[in-house]
């Protein structure tokens, strides 16, 4: 059984009863999400573009790879590119998808497709009203530091980035 809690534009909430493989039912708090594609834009082999973006709910700017949600219907790869363009500006040749994600799955069914993304030719940025961001230019060696020393917290930008590390350092990695 589902009851609907509440429906926004982004997501959905329902409290759902279910009954787990143990046989137990329980009643889950589900948050419903379209999905979601992000992308490692690089330069060339050494140069990621990164934004800095506001966001509320984590309290401030973090740093993040560009991202957003999908459009019914639209294709993860359609997406990664439309939000490259629209967040720094840059347009996309080659697109190879790195890992597709839960981000919480203990209670939400969004799903995000990541991409690294070369071929980068100058485009037109497109915020939306409430895109408060910066576009930075750093090394990809500066990038996985961020991480290592916690100023790169988001969870997409950080399996991407490490993803497309991995795969320039690690012929084994590629696919």
């Amino acid at each position: 059984m589902t009851k609907n809690i509440y429906k926004g534009r982004i997501v959905t909430l329902n409290l759902e009863t279910v009954t787990l493989p143990n046989g137990v039912t329980v009643d889950l708090e589900i948050i419903r999400h379209p999905g979601a594609a992000a992308i490692v834009p690089l330069k060339d082999e050494r140069t990621v573009v990164l934004i800095r973006q506001f966001r509320h709910a984590a309290g401030g700017f973090i740093y993040e790879i560009p991202a957003g949600k999908l459009h019914p219907g639209e294709d993860p790869r359609d997406c990664a590119a439309r939000e490259l363009e629209e967040e720094i500006g840059y347009r996309v040749s080659s697109l190879e998808l790195l890992a597709s994600i839960f981000t919480a799955p203990g209670f939400a069914d969004e799903v995000i497709h990541i991409y690294q993304g070369t071929g980068l030719t100058p485009g037109k940025q497109n915020l939306s009203r409430d895109e408060v961001l910066d576009v930075i230019e750093l090394s990809l060696d500066q990038a996985i530091a961020m991480i290592h020393d916690g100023t790169i917290r988001d969870g997409k930008t950080i399996v991407g980035l490490q993803t497309a590390y991995l795969r320039q350092r690690s012929p084994q990695a590629r696919r």
